[in-house]
This record gives C-alpha cells, structure tokens and sequence, in this order.
C-alpha cells in the first residue's frame, strides 16, 4: 500500500511540475511559431500560413537594429559595471567585518525590494531635479542600480559556500592578500561571477518599467516592442526575440557546464587543503 501510494504522489508530482513547465513556455513557444508567420498585414495575431522570408531579413522593420543595438549596449555596460561593483562588495560583506554591515546589505538589497514603479519614479524626479537629460547615461545608471543587488546575492553565495582552508593554504605557501584573491579567490568564485553577469545582462535587457521613466527619448528594445504593440507587433519581432531566446539559452548551458567543471575542481582542491 505504502508502494502504491508513493507512485502515486510520484506521479502528481511529475504531471503538476510538468503543467507549471507547460504554462510557462507556452507564451515563449507561441513567440517562436509566429516568428514564421505568413501575415499579410500589420497585424501578427492570427496564423495565416508558414514562410522563413521575415527570418531572411529580421531588421526590415525601421528602428528595430537601433533599438536592439541600444539595449544590448546598455545590458553589456551595465553588467560589467555591476559585477565589477558587487563583486567588491561581495567580497567586504563575507571577508571582511566591515562596521554597519547589515545597514550596507540593506542598502544594496533596498532596489530589489523596491516596486519598479516607485524606483523609476524616483529616479525621474532625481533626474530632472538635477536637470540631466534623459537618455543612454540616465537608462545605465538606472540598470547598474537595479542590478547591483542581484550581482552581490549571487555572488556572497558563491563565497559563502567557499572552503576558506583554500585561501589560508595559499597564504600559508608565501601568497599575499592580493596575489591569493587574484590566483586563488577570483578563479574559485568565477562560476558564481559568470551566473551573477548573465542574470544581470538579462534583467537589463528585459527592463521596461524603469527603463521607460528614465529614458527621454532613447529607445529600446523593449520600449520599441511597446510602441509597435499600437500598431500591430511586425513579426521581425518575433524573430529578434527568438534568436536572443536561442543565444540565452546556449549561455544557460555553458555556464551550467562551467559551474560543474568548478564544483569537481573545488572538491579537488579541498581535499588537497586538508
């Protein structure tokens, strides 16, 4: 009875995760199909047969490129900028007893708790309290904001989880602070680092809300894609964002693959430090 029971709930569990699966990738699978939508008009909403012609140009539509080159810079700077910042922070926050910490891990912490609404708001009225143009330089520093946090979570996970008999052998060996974090720490959390840059790269890139109270008159990707929401959303569209589901994806599958590398390397290196 016990046996049947368990297969049972076995059971439930593989076809309720299966439906959450199902649910989720739905919308993403529907994006895709009509990526390869014959429409004959501005609209994309109804099928109306199959052809590959909007894949063979998918930057037909005026200001699709630019819009899509624009966020792509502002995800690539931003993430860079935020893993370099919470990298550093990561590190004072787990290495180092720092005074008033908890008070710096709930500033850091404060965008991720914050409504976007009330975060873009706020940062409309700094900005025009200061009188700085929107645009490009206001959209980053928005994104570096916002991001920082994730950047510092992923990363003080990845140190916490750290043996620090690695670090104290390498110090042990003749290694200063600098010459063990630069060869020893970086190397080890670089995992976490890389997880922490993809997941910022993705938030920016997918960023609306924020990005739309401080972007003036630059437009991107998202932004664009709400615009031509009034119109009809042309299929390029489609196409745009399923290639960068496909680039998301293979990125997904390299860094699981460099987490797995670094956990057998990290089980190596513990039992050598002991």
């Amino acid at each position: 009875m016990r046996v049947s029971s368990g297969r049972v709930r076995a059971w439930a569990l593989g076809l309720w995760s299966g439906l959450a699966l199902l649910y989720l990738f739905i919308p993403i699978g529907v994006i895709a199909l009509y990526s390869f939508n014959d429409n004959q008009g501005r609209f994309n909403y109804t099928w109306q047969g199959f052809t590959l012609r909007h894949w063979g140009d998918p930057f037909s539509v005026e200001g699709l490129q630019s819009a899509l080159t624009t966020s792509l810079s502002i995800a690539a700077l931003a993430t860079v900028l935020a893993v370099i910042l919470g990298v550093g922070v990561a590190l004072a926050l787990v290495r180092h007893k720092i005074r008033g910490r908890s008070g710096v891990e709930g500033l850091v912490l404060l965008p991720l708790a914050t409504p976007e609404v009330v975060l873009g708001a706020a940062l409309l009225g700094y900005y025009l309290t200061l009188g700085l143009a929107r645009g490009f330089v206001t959209i980053l520093i928005a994104h570096v904001m916002f991001t920082l946090g994730y950047v510092v979570l992923t990363v003080r996970a990845r140190l916490e989880g750290l043996d620090l008999h690695i670090e104290e052998a390498a110090m042990d060996l003749g290694a200063n602070q600098w010459t063990t974090l630069r060869k020893v720490t970086l190397p080890l959390i670089a995992p976490g680092v890389l997880a922490a840059g993809l997941l910022a790269f993705a938030i920016s890139l997918d960023d609306f809300v924020i990005t739309n109270f401080t972007a003036g008159q630059t437009v991107t990707f998202p932004l664009f894609i709400y615009g031509a929401a009034r119109q009809g959303v042309p299929p390029q569209v489609n196409v745009v964002a399923t290639g960068l589901l496909l680039i998301v994806i293979a990125l997904m599958f390299v860094n699981l693959a460099v987490q797995r590398r670094a956990g057998n390397r990290d089980a190596a290196a513990a039992m050598l430090a002991r």
